[in-house]
């Protein structure tokens, strides 16, 4: 794993806004793309993330069922009214879509799973197409070596993960609906880029703001044009959804929902002592407890952060029984897990935090996010990735 310096192409932004990528800088002072530099893997690297991505995600659908199999509902707050919800979409094989682990790697050592972003993962997009249309170019133009590649399958295979839903014996509409809080230009750019891979897939689809949809007389989900939503990816946390006004008629409503609701454990950060209590063997995971566990006062480099933080809030850094570092939030009322502290690697720009998608059960891509503190939050640059060697 290294870190290289390269040539900014010229006239980039200009490229990133043919794109719409109208968000790779997060104000006019402070960059959120990465355009100088890049990281450097080689392909026995890349084998080890992939390796890691899926073994991971196995165990974490194991993890899921052990978790409604023994109704362990109340470690992962969710509502009484919304647990047969739940249980029933794991119990009825419901289809889901992708996901976001984020590990703290050096290159050397085995990656160790910080967290699964399994319902929401945003910085999609910018990996998949963006980071690939860099490289591209960079090649093209002879600034980097002719056989450098990426991993980055994220495109084929979200089409491919499409086309297996629209194979699904119980669709009941051609129409897929495509959420979020459009406001944001990265949610937006998300859930467009997403439902371009739909298209492709032989979906129709309508994207809209989650805030518009409608709840009918008879109980079912409309959309802005007032039609009856069957299939909807909700760019929008099932944590929110289940606690809301029409959280009482999800599963009346008959919404085929990606992510699916028994994602709700998946993307809970309660799954982490969870996982480590199932597969404490496993070199891809980390000692992790609940707050209230007795094995938490013998730990002196650790990390705390509540069951539903988001974008690095309410997080707090132990290291050797010294704080390091403590983010603030809304965050924490839920309850808190405590994982044990794994350094993330820095080779001179800022503490890097290794992102693997999985699409389905396939891991298909990387992110590499760059932070000026330990703590990565949204504002973390984006850095491209190549593989050589």
């Amino acid at each position: 794993m290294l870190l290289v310096d390269n040539a900014p192409r010229l006239n980039w932004q200009e490229r990133m806004l043919e794109f719409d990528f109208n968000f790779y800088q997060v104000d006019e002072n402070i960059p959120y793309w990465c355009e100088g530099r890049h990281y450097r893997f080689n392909a026995a690297q890349i084998d080890e993330i992939d390796k890691a991505t899926e073994l991971v995600h196995e165990l974490c659908l194991k993890a899921v069922g052990y978790v409604i199999d023994n109704e362990l509902w109340d470690l992962f707050q969710i509502p009484e009214s919304a647990q047969n919800f739940v249980k029933s979409s794991w119990n009825n094989k419901e289809q889901y879509l992708y996901g976001r682990m984020d590990f703290a790697w050096n290159g050397i050592h085995p990656p160790k799973l910080l967290e699964y972003n399994a319902d929401t993962p945003t910085s999609l997009f910018e990996c998949s197409v963006i980071q690939w249309d860099w490289l591209k170019q960079h090649v093209d133009n002879v600034n980097l070596p002719k056989d450098s590649d990426q991993f980055n399958l994220v495109d084929e295979l979200l089409i491919d993960r499409f086309k297996l839903i629209k194979s699904d014996k119980n669709l009941r509409s051609n129409l897929f609906h495509f959420a979020a809080c459009t406001d944001s230009e990265e949610d937006l750019r998300t859930i467009e880029y997403l439902a371009d891979c739909a298209i492709d897939a032989g979906f129709e689809v309508h994207i809209m703001d989650v805030e518009a949809i409608e709840l009918s007389y008879d109980h079912t989900f409309l959309d802005d044009e007032g039609r009856t939503i069957v299939n909807m990816f909700k760019l929008y946390p099932w944590e929110f959804m289940l606690r809301e006004e029409f959280g009482a008629y999800l599963e009346e409503a008959n919404v085929m929902w990606l992510e699916p609701a028994w994602k709700s454990i998946l993307s809970n950060k309660a799954l982490l002592p969870i996982l480590w209590k199932l597969f404490p063997d496993c070199p891809y995971i980390l000692p992790a407890y609940f707050d209230t566990d007795k094995e938490v006062a013998l730990m002196t480099s650790k990390v705390k952060k509540p069951i539903f933080s988001r974008e690095g809030s309410n997080i707090e850094i132990w290291k050797n029984g010294v704080q390091l570092e403590k983010s603030d939030g809304p965050y924490g009322e839920e309850g808190f897990i405590v994982q044990e502290y794994a350094p993330l690697a820095n080779l001179g720009c800022g503490s890097t935090v290794i992102g693997s998608w999985v699409i389905g059960k396939v891991a298909g891509g990387m992110s590499v996010r760059e932070s000026s503190t330990l703590i990565t939050e949204d504002t973390a640059l984006f850095v491209p990735h190549i593989i050589h060697g």
